[in-house]
């Protein structure tokens, strides 16, 4: 499962201005709805019940919203980049501002697991999120995180 696979360049979004994690959850949930042909509350409500679970805030301002939906045949990313980090209750409690949204089918047991696991993986390396923080638009995103994942290969 390759990032490449999952996230298109024009599901990045370089310079996002969010008022805090509700905010940034109904942009990214508009932005996928582009994406997946899903209707954005679908996806809204989805991300909303997932967080109330435990938060998605995995800590160096990084969060991983994620959720399974009825309805779409594929994993679909969109990654975002905040202006400015906002409070997303993050286990390390410090701002976010690096999001990579994950959605997948609902029967996407296995699948669903390996690209968070990937995600994971690429988003730790502290190198990674510091030239993502650093990229200039969107196509230096798209190359960042997908390029940075051959590498670790």
């Amino acid at each position: 499962m390759e990032i490449r696979n999952i996230l298109k360049l024009e599901a990045i979004l370089s310079s996002v201005k969010a008022s805090g994690k509700k905010h940034i959850l109904q942009e990214l949930s508009r932005h996928a709805a582009n994406v997946t042909g899903i209707e954005e509350v679908r996806i809204f409500e989805t991300l909303l019940e997932r967080e109330r679970l435990g938060t998605t805030g995995v800590g160096n301002g990084i969060a991983i919203p994620h959720g399974k939906l009825k309805g779409i045949d594929s994993l679909h990313g969109v990654f975002a980049r905040l202006v400015k980090p906002i409070d997303f209750d993050a286990i390390d409690e410090r701002p976010v501002d690096l999001i990579f949204l994950l959605l997948a089918p609902q029967g996407a047991g296995a699948d669903h697991l390996k690209a968070l696991a990937r995600i994971s993986r690429l988003l730790r390396d502290e190198t990674v999120c510091k030239k993502l923080r650093g990229a200039d638009n969107t196509d230096g995103l798209y190359m960042l995180l997908t390029q940075s994942e051959a590498r670790a290969a």
